[in-house]
C-alpha cells in the first residue's frame, strides 16, 4: 500500500545523475516533490519530466525542489537529462528500496500480461518528512501544474 497524506517517510538517501547524494527528509528547502516514474525516455515519462522542468523556476520560488525517481541507473538519467534538456533532478533507485517503501512498486497489466513496475505517483513532503499531498495512478497531462497549484496552497 502506498504511503498516504499525513504519513511520515523514513529517512532515505538516493544519488542523482551526477553522483551527488540526496538525503530525505531535509531542511535544505521547504518542500520536496518526489515524482515516481517507470522509465527514462518513454513517452509519458519524458512528457512528465519536461513539464516539471518547465515549471521548475516557479517551484523554486516557493522553496520547493522537484525530484524524479525511477529504477533507472545514474548513467541512464544522465543521458535522459542531456537528450531531453531536463532541469529536474533525477534520482536513481535501481534496488527499488525507496520505490518499495513508498508503495509504488506494484503489479501492472499491459496487453493481458502481468508484471511488476512503478506506478506513476507523486508525493509532496515537508522538511520533517510529513507527506502533505499525494497522487497515485497519475495522468501526465496537467499533472505538474496541479502539483504546483497544491504547493501554492501550502505556503
Amino acid at each position: 500500500m502506498a504511503l498516504q497524506v499525513n504519513d511520515f517517510v523514513s529517512p532515505f538517501t538516493l544519488s542523482d545523475a551526477s553522483g551527488k547524494t540526496w538525503t530525505f527528509p531535509t531542511d535544505a528547502f521547504r518542500f520536496a516533490v518526489l515524482y515516481f516514474y517507470p522509465k527514462d525516455n518513454s513517452t509519458g515519462c519524458t512528457a512528465e519530466a519536461k513539464d516539471f522542468s518547465a515549471l521548475l523556476p516557479e517551484f523554486s520560488r516557493l522553496d520547493t525542489q522537484v525530484f524524479g525517481v525511477s529504477p533507472d541507473s545514474a548513467a541512464s538519467h544522465r543521458k535522459f537529462t542531456e537528450k531531453q534538456e531536463l532541469s529536474v533532478t533525477l534520482l536513481s533507485d535501481p534496488e527499488k528500496t525507496v520505490i518499495g517503501a513508498f508503495g509504488v512498486w506494484v503489479k501492472k497489466k499491459l496487453y493481458g500480461r502481468e508484471y511488476m513496475g512503478v506506478e506513476r505517483s507523486t508525493f509532496v513532503i515537508d522538511s520533517t518528512g510529513k507527506i502533505l499531498a499525494a497522487w497515485d495512478k497519475v495522468k501526465v497531462k496537467g499533472h505538474a501544474e496541479e502539483v504546483l497549484q497544491k504547493i501554492q496552497t501550502l505556503v
